[in-house]
């Protein structure tokens, strides 16, 4: 017989529940989401904030010939018109192609030994249609993985070992997840968020059941993705790990330890959590995503300190201290050199909801 936490707390239990009751309570429905967010127009809107932070400009290259029809060239210059790298984006799912979304860089920026300019690839697997239309987690993820190329193409830095994201886990995830919030910026949104047909800007309302969808469960997937951060830390601090004949009783012991409360249960365990056994990159690493949003919510609110998205102050200091030290500087203080101070946790309890 199982042990009595695991009787508790099977995984997924009430998950489509929940679902029914977030589509219930804020009527989100992605046949009336999508037409208002064709891939062209959204690509056009993370150029366009790039532009606006950063002075960057993407100026198609449909002359190169690159390994597949779907994938799209852009040379990059900065303000002044300088070269920056080229930009390559593979957004459309294929049989040839495995699942999920990346970000690689195919040619490294560093200037030991010759001036080596940035070739980033970020790539999708989006639907192909005509049009190819978005849901808001397809363009959330979109600018998601923008963040990451955006953080390969403004490297400046000397050695190419240090270049980009060549970085710790969780300040890797600090540039790719903080400009995921200019997807759902109110000035983005009029601009670029039109009906597909009838070119309407979306409706206030829309995104405002949107944002508040986004928002529902917080509480209850936070405490259960921290009983799965947990049990993480535990296991790969564990002084004899050898003796231990069932890690399911392990799991228990430490989350009744902790007070994990009964009606939740954690996000993956521990018998199957690839993730922390997949490479030495992830082993007692799943806290660093919690981390890197405690990062993202923190330096978004030095824009919201300023009282604008697009304050230029900010942006500037952002991209020299965040986006192009890559890590030639401890994480900790370019963060520090970014926000004047260490980071805090309570911007990140306001954007879930929590404070």
């Amino acid at each position: 017989m199982p042990p009595a936490w695991t009787r508790r707390f099977r995984p997924g239990t009430g998950a489509t529940g929940r679902e029914k009751l977030r589509q219930r309570e804020f009527a989100v429905d992605d046949a009336e989401v999508k037409p208002y967010f064709p891939l062209d127009a959204m690509v056009r809107a993370a150029f366009d904030c790039a532009q606006r932070l950063f002075g960057l400009r993407f100026t198609p290259r449909e002359d190169l010939v690159l390994y597949h029809p779907d994938a799209r060239a852009y040379e990059v210059h900065d303000a002044a018109g300088r070269a920056v790298g080229l930009f390559i984006q593979d957004n459309f799912a294929r049989t040839s192609k495995r699942s999920g979304a990346w970000m690689s860089a195919l040619a490294v920026q560093g200037r030991n030994g010759g001036e080596v300019l940035p070739v980033i690839l970020n790539t999708n697997n989006f639907a192909q249609a005509t049009p190819s239309l978005l849901g808001f987690d397809d363009v959330r993820t979109l600018f998601h993985e923008f963040g990451h190329g955006l953080h390969g193409l403004l490297s400046n830095v000397t050695y190419t070992q240090l270049a980009g994201t060549s970085v710790l886990r969780d300040f890797v995830e600090l540039p790719s997840q903080l400009f995921e919030h200019w997807m759902s910026e109110p000035e983005v949104l009029r601009q670029h968020a039109r009906h597909v047909e009838t070119g309407e800007p979306i409706p206030g309302a829309l995104v405002d059941r949107l944002r508040a969808a986004e928002r529902f469960g917080e509480a209850y997937e936070t405490v259960r993705y921290c009983g799965s951060a947990i049990v993480d830390m535990a296991v790969h601090r564990h002084p004899d790990p050898a003796s231990v004949t069932d890690w399911s009783a392990f799991e228990e012991q430490v989350l009744e330890q902790r007070g994990l409360p009964h009606a939740t249960g954690i996000n993956h365990r521990l018998t199957h959590f690839q993730h922390l056994f997949s490479s030495s990159g992830y082993a007692a690493g799943y806290y660093v995503y919690l981390w890197a949003e405690v990062l993202d919510a923190d330096a978004w609110n030095a824009f919201q300190e300023a009282g604008s998205p697009f304050d230029a102050a900010v942006a500037e200091r952002l991209k020299r201290c965040i986006y192009s030290v890559g890590n030639s500087v401890e994480p900790g203080q370019a963060f520090r050199n970014f926000r004047g101070r260490d980071p805090v946790i309570e911007p990140l309890l306001r954007q879930k909801g929590l404070l």
